[in-house]
């Protein structure tokens, strides 16, 4: 069973459209776990701009584990470069465990996909649910 972080990036799309794909995330039985951490909740927040979404997004949080990184880690693992606003999303993902990390954020994380860091599994989550169908 997996335990799978999601990135702020997921969260924002999982609430930004009612029917949207990502949703099914929601639904799968091979998912243990969704986690996600405080700080991207937050950042997804800030970006959606109608109400509604922000309903849809808290109501979607309400079975999702919030996490936090429990490491305080000053560095990321070897040869792993972040922007500073994403060391968090992948210290969290570490420090709880996941294994997987699903982000949409193919311009900071896409040279990552399909590697695995300290046991994450860094995927788009596309890729994660075609792997489930």
């Amino acid at each position: 069973m997996d335990i799978v972080f999601l990135d702020a990036s997921v969260l924002f799309s999982a609430a930004y459209r009612p029917k949207a794909k990502v949703l099914k995330l929601w639904r799968l039985p091979e998912v243990a776990r969704l986690i996600s951490s405080p700080y991207a909740a937050a950042e997804a927040a800030r970006n959606l701009s109608e109400q509604e979404q922000r309903y849809r997004l808290d109501e979607l949080l309400q079975s999702v584990e919030l996490v936090i990184d429990t490491t305080q880690r000053a560095r990321l693992p070897e040869g792993v470069e972040l922007p500073e606003k994403d060391v968090p999303i992948l210290q969290a993902a570490i420090s709880a465990h996941a294994s997987h990390l699903l982000t949409s954020d193919l311009k900071h994380f896409g040279h990552y996909f399909w590697q695995i860091i300290e046991g994450v599994m860094i995927l788009p989550p596309a890729v994660y649910l075609k792997a489930k169908e």
